[in-house]
């Protein structure tokens, strides 16, 4: 018997129901609509069988597959509900207390976070370094925390202010995300992050992250063998590495700042939403490659369903209270049912009925965008900011980044060790040099025509002819000096920093500057 379509959550402010999934949409009678703005919180268990809810007056549990209901609690201020691994419990939050079990004794604990799955469990715990020692987690196995060798495995570190620890779903390694909440290089804006591996084998390393920036996103492919990074100053780049911490495959850099692996592992999307214009990319992670680029705008929320091949996005109220709504995708990046909430009303919450792992089998990954009736929204071009001493003015065509496509690592992943940064930047500076022979030996060549320079040089590929005269080679040099600080000028401008007026104006002269050149490397 085929498994049933998982259901949909909606909690706003016109009330509390649910929605069958793809292809019907349609409100679904398992569970009665609870109308009315008191309902403030609402879960699943982990299996999808039970569903509770609290309504400002009682906190309610119905069966989803029998359609009824199994208890009612007095429990007015509810506002958190979770159920147990084996449905056998609800636990219900207000004013706390409990029996403690067990202690871990261990001082200046700053966070902690539990393994998921079930029994062996375990924890990671952080503890900030200070008067110059440096902070570390360290992982250990419930209820085994007393003695000095208790610690499955140990990482110190400097630099943190404070940790993201992430779990993969076997609990058999853990990543950190340390964060400064200050850069003293002054490079970033958003501090300093670096992303560390430790396994519960004992093993650790520091993932080597191949372009400056902030870490926006690392995320774990469910069969616990690889993790996906987004980082760097915008564009963002992509990375898959594996449990050695080698890159796997890198896909360039573009407008990203999260990344979602399906339930399956075998599709990785990666978007840009908040701040970004909510661009998703979606990929085969078997053989990387590219399946569809929509564009979700306005989204907070993303969530894959259970079965592997359709994607929620919503806008939800508080983040953004205007054009709330949802829609629901297929991979592909057709829309297949898409709900706009009315301009008076909010919605706070939608999420997909879980589903035990291997309900849903994993099916084969189609290229081509499935049939819909609704109509894929063309996104807005936005234009570029132009501060406005440059408006009105001639736009020229040298970029402000430069872009790297998508490549697979995995050949230089069979070393020992991933590359550091400086033997990176050492390597391409070698490959850069190499190139720029080849080109001076194919310009010697007197079977070739001499090709004129282009209207505009873009950066990196000014040309390094010698005129023969001192004086003109002198010139060329200066203003290629010129050049290059305005490209430095307009990254800065392209990460929010407000240049002064002196420097404006030397971002005007560009396109003079550059046709100046041109005149002096043609003989003008």
């Amino acid at each position: 018997m085929a498994p049933s379509t998982p259901l949909l959550t909606v909690r706003g402010s016109e009330g509390l129901y649910m929605v069958n999934g793809p292809p019907h949409f349609t409100e679904s009678t398992v569970f009665p609509r609870e109308s009315g703005k008191n309902c403030k919180v609402c879960t699943f268990s982990r299996d999808g069988t039970l569903f509770a809810w609290g309504n400002g007056e009682k906190v309610n549990i119905i069966s989803v597959t029998n359609k009824g209901l199994l208890h009612s609690f007095d429990l007015p201020k509810a506002v958190c509900l979770e159920f147990s691994p084996k449905n056998t419990v609800l636990a219900t939050w207000q004013p706390y207390t409990n029996t403690i079990a067990n202690k871990l004794h261990l001082q200046k604990i700053n966070d902690f976070v539990l393994s998921p799955g079930p029994q062996p469990y375990k924890v990671a715990v952080y503890v900030p370094g200070s008067k110059g020692a440096p902070s570390f987690v360290r992982l250990y196995q419930y209820p085994n925390f007393a003695g000095p060798h208790a610690a499955l495995a140990n990482k110190s570190f400097f630099k943190a202010d404070k940790v993201t620890m992430l779990w993969n779903k076997k609990a058999t390694a853990v990543l950190v995300i340390a964060s400064t909440d200050v850069d003293k290089t002054g490079a970033s804006y958003y501090g300093e992050q670096t992303l560390h591996y430790i396994a519960t084998n004992g093993e650790s390393a520091v993932v080597q992250l191949p372009k400056n920036g902030p870490i926006y996103d690392v995320v774990w492919n469910s069969s616990s063998t690889e993790f996906c990074a987004v980082y760097g100053f915008m564009p963002a780049k992509a990375t898959i590495f594996n449990l050695k911490c080698d890159p796997v495959f890198d896909f360039g850099t573009g407008p990203r700042n999260a990344a979602y692996y399906s339930p399956h592992g075998h599709i990785l999307v990666l978007a840009g939403f908040g701040n970004l214009r909510g661009q998703m990319e979606v990929w085969d992670v078997k053989n990387y490659k590219l399946i569809s680029k929509p564009v979700a705008s306005d989204s907070t929320y993303f969530a894959w369903c259970p079965d592997g091949e359709h994607i929620l996005t919503a806008t939800c109220a508080p983040r953004l209270r205007v054009n709330n709504g949802y829609k629901i995708w297929h991979y592909t990046g057709s829309i297949l049912h898409k709900y706009d909430v009315p301009s008076n009303a909010e919605l706070w919450q939608v999420s997909w009925q879980p589903f035990l792992d291997g309900i849903f089998p994993a099916k084969t990954i189609t290229y081509q965008a499935v049939p819909s009736e609704v109509p894929n929204e063309e996104p807005k071009v936005a234009t570029a900011y132009r501060p406005p001493a440059l408006r009105n003015k001639p736009i020229t065509n040298s970029k402000l980044h430069e872009e790297e496509p998508p490549q697979n690592m995995k050949s230089q992943s069979g070393n020992d060790k991933p590359l550091s940064k400086t033997a990176l930047k050492n390597q391409r500076k070698h490959e850069a040099k190499k190139a720029a022979k080849q080109e001076a030996r194919s310009d010697k060549s007197p079977d070739l025509a001499p090709t004129p320079a282009p209207q505009s040089t873009p950066r990196n590929t000014i040309s390094q002819s010698i005129s023969g005269d001192p004086e003109i080679d002198k010139k060329i040099k200066n203003l290629k000096k010129k050049l290059k600080a305005i490209e430095q000028l307009k990254e800065q401008a392209a990460t929010g920093k407000q240049l002064e007026k002196n420097q404006l104006e030397k971002i005007q002269k560009e396109t003079a500057l550059l046709q100046e050149l041109k005149d002096l490397e043609l003989g003008i």
